[in-house]
């Protein structure tokens, strides 16, 4: 056995559901505020579509677009930095879809729920749905499909993705 001093050290790990998913939450919640705040060497067509309350918001530009609509007391917002992405927001509801670089982010939420879908990439596909009260998040990589219906387990498939769900209190990784 090795001995650090004079003591035996054991670290051990235990990972429940709960904070697997606000482990997956926080590190998806990261990624978002870098790839918020990072400069771009070249910049890509970018459209934008923030819809608070009653609103409905369209724009593209080049291979760039967006839509995000919401109702009175809810809040949607779609960005399309070179990619396709779509937000629905209900009363009393937040939805979020960030495209980028050839990914396509779709997010539907009904009463108090807040889905964020985040699609990173050629081929990445991101889809959350928010159905019941609870956040929700699904980040894809290039050629990751991530969905997120928020009454079953999410699915990460196809590339580096992961989800997390607090609708469900269950996520998914996918490393590949």
């Amino acid at each position: 056995m090795d001995k650090i001093g004079n003591e035996e050290e054991i670290v051990m790990f235990h990972f429940t559901a709960a904070r697997s998913l606000g482990l997956l939450v926080s590190v998806g919640t990261a990624s978002l505020f870098a790839l918020a705040a990072g400069p771009t060497a070249n910049a890509a067509p970018t459209a934008s579509c923030p819809a608070p309350g009653a609103a409905s918001v369209q724009a593209g530009t080049g291979e760039a677009s967006c839509s995000a609509t919401s109702t009175s007391g809810g809040a949607g917002a779609a960005y399309g930095v070179d990619g396709t992405a779509a937000a629905d927001a209900a009363a009393t509801s937040l939805s979020l879809a960030i495209a980028q670089n050839g990914g396509t982010a779709t997010s539907s939420s009904e009463f108090l729920s807040g889905p964020a879908a985040i699609a990173l990439g050629p081929g990445a596909q991101a889809t959350t749905v928010g159905v019941r009260p609870g956040l929700s998040i699904g980040i894809a990589g290039p050629g990751a499909v991530v969905t997120v219906t928020g009454v079953s387990t999410p699915t990460c498939t196809g590339g580096p993705g992961f989800a997390g769900d607090f609708q469900t209190l269950q996520g998914c990784v996918s490393l590949r």
